[in-house]
């Protein structure tokens, strides 16, 4: 059983040997921990002091491209290296890296496919009470969307089967996070969590310039996410609404017609053209809901074709490996 653990870095060379320093060393259950860096661009030291502390497996970035593409990279050199279990831990040294065993441990039990550290976000001091506010919303906006029960969504302490980590098909540029949560939830992947506390605050956050920005980015990933995996909720929700609401002004204008004898007027012509309108465009949302979910299920084949892919690139070069 060998566990890959990757760290994507941007210019972390002050806490970079903080977090190599207090990766475990031996784990029960672990025959092999390998240390993959994937380095974002940075212009400082960071790749050097990687090197110090000995790790031997890097991904370079000639410049920065952002954390989800330096998800995307560590996870597929991980398994590349032969990962059975992959982790994923921050450079700035936020994550208690002794913890690594327990975050596994449901792994290794068997008991789940993925397993994310919740950081109690409502107990860290640096963080706003806005902030506060915003990551116990979006997670429960998150639960909503993939159908999950997750107390931490933005944790980036995270732990994956190679199966689960294969299975990844990332869109987003920015927030891979919330995305891996909504594809495991729709995949019916088993979901885990362990309790953490986080170490003191080393640095300013470079994803985002403000809590609301990352709102606003994230709430952008989610509604992409409902779009891409549950099409028919949306469209179907939004023509029943514009359903019914063309249908009031007719409803009103054969109430009138029965009730008066002056049903005709130009206002009410007016609310007829505007009823007519709503349900002609309730119309276009239910077609585009059909068709949507027809792309879905088109795309849910392509991931599959692509899954397989993966499993055997990566079952060609172990078997290289093996030989050499």
């Amino acid at each position: 059983m060998k566990l890959a653990i990757f760290i994507p870095c941007l210019n972390e060379e002050n806490t970079l040997g903080s977090v190599l320093s207090t990766i475990p060393k031996k784990i029960a259950g672990v025959d092999d921990i390998e240390i993959v860096v994937v380095d974002d661009g940075s212009t400082d030291k960071t790749v050097e002091v990687a090197k110090k502390y000995g790790v031997k497996h890097f991904v370079r970035h000639a410049q920065n491209q952002g954390l989800a593409y330096s998800f995307r990279d560590g996870i597929r050199k991980s398994l590349e290296i032969g990962g059975d279990i992959i982790v994923i831990t921050d450079g700035d040294n936020q994550y208690p890296q002794d913890r690594i065993p327990d975050l596994i441990q449901p792994i290794l039990d068997a008991r789940a496919d993925i397993v994310i550290a919740d950081r109690q976000t409502s107990t860290i001091e640096h963080f706003s009470l806005s902030h506060k506010i915003l990551q116990r919303v979006g997670t429960w906006v998150l639960n909503k969307a993939a159908g999950t029960n997750i107390p931490d969504g933005t944790s980036g302490f995270r732990a994956f089967t190679k199966d689960a980590a294969i299975s990844l098909n990332l869109v987003t540029r920015y927030s891979f996070g919330m995305e891996t949560i909504i594809q495991a939830g729709n995949k019916k992947q088993t979901i885990a969590t362990i309790v953490i506390k986080t170490n003191p605050k080393t640095r300013e956050s470079r994803l985002f310039k403000s809590p609301w920005q990352h709102a606003r980015r994230q709430a952008v990933v989610i509604m992409r996410s409902f779009m891409m995996y549950k099409p028919y909720s949306v469209f179907l929700w939004l023509g029943g609404v514009l359903f019914v609401g063309g249908l009031i002004p007719f409803i009103h204008y054969l109430y009138l017609d029965l009730t008066t004898n002056h049903a005709n007027g130009a206002h009410h012509l007016q609310s007829l053209i505007i009823g007519t309108v709503l349900l002609i465009t309730a119309f276009i949302a239910f077609t585009l809901g059909f068709v949507a979910d027809l792309i879905r299920i088109n795309r849910s084949l392509i991931e599959d074709v692509l899954e397989g892919q993966r499993r055997l690139e990566y079952r060609n070069k172990k078997d290289e490996k093996t030989k050499s």
